[in-house]
């Protein structure tokens, strides 16, 4: 599969109700040849306006800590779980996410990470393992598919607790550290 025939993929979907709602797909940005994707839960509304992830307040703080990090911007890529809109910025259902997940596998297909990035519940559970909490499973690294995966604080949810700042911030360092101090480490 190509990006142009994932886009259209996506545009085209109506596997799930989120569609219905949806002003836009929002699919992913950054560098599509990244060492690190690091994925959300899904749009809110500006997303969904912009047809961008973490564009809003959450995006504006997660960008912050990754370019005071040092990252660039051809370290990583951005995505979500879900790539329409929940109406009223909700949790994604199971099931939504389930019927999303291919498009997600497409894009870590044409990409291929080294490094997944889970950020928050969602895509913990969706990622990783359906069991995981994330204030349970922060920080520490899990291989599956011989890739690497951390999971980590949404910024949405710093956004209502600034205790989990330091933490999440802690979380980014050890991604940039495996990075250039080399993946084995």
């Amino acid at each position: 599969m190509t990006w142009e025939q994932l886009e259209s993929n996506c545009r085209e979907c109506r596997r799930c109700g989120l569609a219905y709602g949806r002003t836009n797909v929002v699919i992913g940005r950054g560098c599509k040849t990244a060492p690190v994707m690091i994925v959300g839960e899904g749009p809110g509304q500006k997303e969904d306006e912009t047809g961008l992830p973490f564009v809003g307040r959450a995006g504006e703080l997660l960008d912050l800590a990754l370019e005071s990090l040092g990252f660039s911007e051809n370290d990583y890529y951005i995505a979500n779980i879900v790539k329409c809109r929940p109406e009223n910025n909700r949790t994604p259902t199971e099931d939504e996410c389930e019927k999303c997940l291919p498009y997600l596998r497409a894009q870590f297909a044409l990409i291929r990470p080294k490094i997944i990035v889970c950020l928050g519940n969602v895509a913990t559970k969706a990622m990783i393992d359906k069991s995981f909490q994330v204030s349970k499973a922060r920080g520490i690294w899990y291989t599956k598919n011989g890739t690497l995966f951390l999971a980590t604080y949404h910024p949405a949810a710093l956004l209502r607790d600034e205790s989990k700042k330091i933490e999440m911030w802690e979380d980014l360092r050890k991604v940039k550290i495996r990075l250039y101090e080399g993946l084995d480490t």
